[in-house]
């Protein structure tokens, strides 16, 4: 098995990780900001993330999963799902990447079903050469190939979230 070299280095990282919150702190500022992170793959994204953004705020989180490994299931399973009451707030969901679309626009959906005063997406990957569903992304990290990747939370087979960089996954038997 070889991981590889990073592909978006720690020093990267941090510093989208501090433009994204400059960015979200000045869109916010005065609001009501409710972030929610999608669990398990933004957890450390988010953690970052939510650390830099300089206006109150409250979190929340959603488990949801369509993968097996490295392929999509198609099926969407919410695992937990908020536990705050989002009606009249500004919800900011994060997300760690986003490439069919699929699993974040149920999520969305489920969230504008709840009434919110508004809703955000912030997602530290964006992969467009993948996308089946056309769902609005505020804020986006990096945008990369159709490479599957793994690192800062994200995984194959719930393994190399640990990683502290971005690294393009070559499984080797």
């Amino acid at each position: 098995m070889v991981v590889g070299t990073p592909f978006l280095t720690v020093e990267q990282i941090q510093k989208k990780n501090r433009e994204l919150a400059d960015m979200i702190s000045a869109d916010y500022r005065g609001k009501n900001l409710l972030a929610v992170g999608i669990l398990k793959g933004a957890f450390i994204f988010f953690s970052d993330l939510v650390r830099l953004i300089r206006v109150p705020l409250t979190i929340d989180f959603i488990i949801a999963s369509s993968y097996l490994k490295a392929e999509t299931s198609g099926e969407i399973k919410v695992h937990y799902h908020l536990r705050e009451d989002i009606s009249g707030k500004d919800v900011l969901l994060v997300e760690d990447i986003v490439d069919t679309g699929i699993t974040l626009n149920y999520l969305r959906e489920r969230i504008l079903n709840a009434q919110p005063r508004s809703l955000k997406i912030c997602t530290f990957l964006n992969k467009k050469e993948r996308r089946e569903v056309d769902v609005p992304i505020d804020y986006v990290g990096f945008e990369i190939p159709n490479k599957f990747v793994v690192g800062y939370g994200l995984d194959y087979d719930n393994k190399y979230r640990n990683l502290p960089y971005i690294s393009i996954f070559k499984n080797i038997a």
